[in-house]
């Protein structure tokens, strides 16, 4: 090798670091987490600590009424909750109001989402009121449609449907006939503007040069929905629908205050208000919650992937 090279690669070799600017970089480092550890600290006391007591206690037999018979490691709670029949159909109520309301919500939101996606005089002011079912409070909203809409003597469905059939029109009870439904209704009518914000956003995200291309092509409106507008969306619609789904699995205020838990409403939130409150079955309570917890955890962590992947996108 001739010396010029050598002189050339003894210049492009990086010095290396010397151990006074290791020490400070480590303590510039150090000192950006260190404002952080507090709310690190209150985090794991206000959540973790809670949760890992509940996994404890999900192996226990333990229950109120037999103060002398607690004994651990047993994994007869979670053999409960997979075999105890009420306790299934808890699940199974769970997962079908999750799926329905879900999928109902995301069409109705992309729908509203693509009418308020056009301009108008108002539009602010229609956005705004479109949201407003998001921002009551579940008991309030629940409340409101059990005793003012669905009541079957003076409700206002019933009122509706008096005044244009007569006398004469049918008089249902919703609550009493399709708990399930009613419940469902309240949660879509919640819901819908959660879906609607989402897609809105992603729309006004759209390429519009794509669409100019597409009209000079000659693509009509149901074209350039199809092959541009829904493919664009795509991950909007999955990260409006795995966020949905993390908060309504978790639903218990709605399912209390209509129904009790009655008339086959119980879904797994209000099972665990009814294990650890009446029957004070701590244990099957616990096991219930670790489920319910495990299956958001998966959720939420497919709609963090989602994000991330929306967040790269729109920073290519």
């Amino acid at each position: 090798m001739s010396a010029p090279a050598q002189d050339r690669r003894t210049q492009a070799a990086p010095a290396p670091p010397s151990p006074r600017s290791a020490s400070s970089s480590a303590r510039e480092r150090w000192s950006r987490r260190v404002p952080m550890l507090p709310a690190l600290i209150f985090v794991i006391l206000v959540t973790q600590i809670p949760f890992a007591i509940t996994i404890v206690i999900s192996f226990m037999k333990w229950n109120a009424a037999y103060p002398d018979d607690i004994s651990f490691g047993t994994l007869q709670n979670y053999i409960t909750v997979f075999t105890n029949a009420d306790l299934l159909r808890a699940v199974f109520v769970t997962i079908g109001l999750t799926v329905s309301v879900v999928l109902v919500s995301a069409v109705l939101g992309l729908a509203i989402a693509l009418l308020l996606d056009r301009k108008f005089i108002g539009r602010g002011f229609v956005r705004t009121l479109m949201i407003t079912p998001f921002l009551i409070v579940p008991v309030a909203a629940a409340l409101l449609f059990k005793h003012a809409i669905f009541n079957p003597s003076y409700g206002l469905v019933n009122g509706l449907l008096t005044s244009v059939f007569g006398e004469n029109a049918p008089q249902p009870d919703l609550m009493s006939t399709y708990p399930l439904l009613g419940i469902g209704i309240v949660l879509v009518w919640q819901w819908t503007p959660f879906m609607m914000l989402i897609m809105l956003a992603g729309l006004q995200s759209r390429p519009m040069d794509v669409y100019e291309a597409a009209l000079v092509d000659g693509a009509g409106p149901g074209q350039t929905f199809r092959f541009i507008t829904l493919p664009h969306l795509r991950r909007y619609i999955e990260l409006a629908a795995l966020l949905g789904t993390i908060y309504i699995v978790q639903n218990f205020d709605t399912v209390f205050t209509m129904t009790s838990g009655g008339l086959g409403t119980a879904n797994l939130p209000y099972v665990i208000y009814q294990e650890f409150f009446v029957a004070q079955d701590y244990g099957v309570a616990s096991a219930v919650g670790v489920i319910v917890v495990i299956a958001s955890l998966v959720i939420a962590t497919f709609a963090l992937r989602t994000a991330s992947t929306l967040l790269k996108e729109e920073n290519s």
